[in-house]
């Protein structure tokens, strides 16, 4: 079982209660050389905030992967601000994008990019809707609630699953959950998963970079709140080696042109297009993606591009409702869970609509 936290929680929410006296604090967010959230506060006068109101700051990216040590100073540039659901009163996260001191992107800064292909296309009204998949493991790197030294019962109860001994860690969903909706970000639903001890998160619709802006916050507030529960978050695509399923980030897709009569021509030409590139695609939907993508366990085969109607063993799904009504999207199955929101984002649009 977890640890309890009762008397810590008790203790954080009088200090919470107490009056910031026009003071606020701002959690800068950033993405690291690992594909991790870090973050740091600082407190600034209270007042309303636009990215462009914000201060830049710096952090040592000798110490995460980003910089030398010789010259490890990386800036910190606001790129979005949301309401703070961790600390009571009008505190604020920052997320940001990293550049250098020469006042180039850092290497690991992957929105930079795909923002100027998302304003470059933005006549396109590009529309994603992300689906994170996670596992919650406890201390030691193990599944929440598997039993020691030995494994579940076979995958089928879990998924959308309810009760005990079929869901563990439903208090760390619903407070996620709760959490984002409170800072704005745009989560469309959560669910248990196939596997026991992981679930799933969506966001959006959401429209150009804001896409990635979200997901990345949703991923900070997931593990920022299973840190207060004493479970660490997963999103390696094969936690668990064997007849389990793995964890994805399906990706959700389409333009105002495939959103309306007639658009399932523009959505075959847009998998067309995906399908001469896949490789190139694979090659940044995530680490360790081969683990996952075999064939089996509702996943196409990593070397093979394939597409269907209803066919989650597929590359490329277009939805039976699309494909009857001859308009919608269609979904990306293969990005892992570990994958960049800004790099899958960006390949597609690259892929469908050209380079800058």
């Amino acid at each position: 079982m977890a640890p309890s936290f009762t008397s810590n929680t008790a203790t954080l929410q009088k200090y919470q209660s107490l009056p910031q006296k026009g003071t606020l604090i701002a959690e800068y967010i950033w993405i690291d050389s690992e594909g991790a959230t870090r973050s740091k506060s600082r407190t600034l006068p209270e007042k309303e905030y636009k990215p462009d109101d914000l201060p830049m700051w710096n952090f040592d990216g000798s110490s995460t992967g980003q910089a030398p040590g010789d010259n490890s100073d990386v800036y910190l540039k606001p790129v979005a601000v949301f309401p703070d659901p961790l600390r009571l009163g009008s505190n604020i996260l920052v997320l940001c994008e990293c550049w250098d001191s020469d006042g180039t992107p850092n290497k690991y800064n992957h929105r930079h990019e795909t923002a100027k292909l998302m304003e470059a296309h933005a006549e396109h009204k590009p529309w994603f809707g992300l689906e994170q998949e996670y596992t919650l493991l406890d201390l030691n790197g193990r599944p929440y609630g598997w039993p020691e030294g030995g494994y579940p019962a076979p995958q089928g109860p879990y998924y959308c699953g309810v009760g005990a001994g079929r869901v563990v860690q439903r208090d760390i969903v619903e407070a996620h959950l709760r959490a984002c909706l409170y800072a704005g970000i745009k989560i469309s639903g959560t669910n248990a998963e196939v596997m026991p001890a992981q679930w799933e998160f969506q966001v959006g619709p959401c429209e150009g970079i804001e896409m990635g802006d979200h997901l990345w916050v949703a991923r900070f507030l997931l593990h920022r709140i299973a840190e207060d529960f004493g479970v660490k978050v997963s999103v390696h695509p094969k936690p668990i080696p064997g007849d389990w399923n793995g964890a994805g980030l399906h990706t959700n897709f389409s333009t105002k042109e495939m959103r309306e009569e007639g658009g399932m021509k523009h959505i075959e030409a847009a998998i067309a297009k995906l399908g001469t590139r896949h490789q190139e695609h694979i090659a940044v939907y995530g680490e360790e993606n081969e683990k996952r993508l075999t064939g089996r366990h509702e996943t196409g085969a990593i070397d093979q591009f394939s597409y269907g109607v209803a066919n989650r063993g597929a590359s490329i799904r277009i939805p039976r409702e699309c494909a009857a009504k001859g308009y919608g999207y269609f979904e990306d199955r293969r990005p892992a869970s570990n994958a960049c929101p800004y790099q899958i984002t960006g390949i597609i649009m690259e892929t469908i609509f050209g380079p800058v």
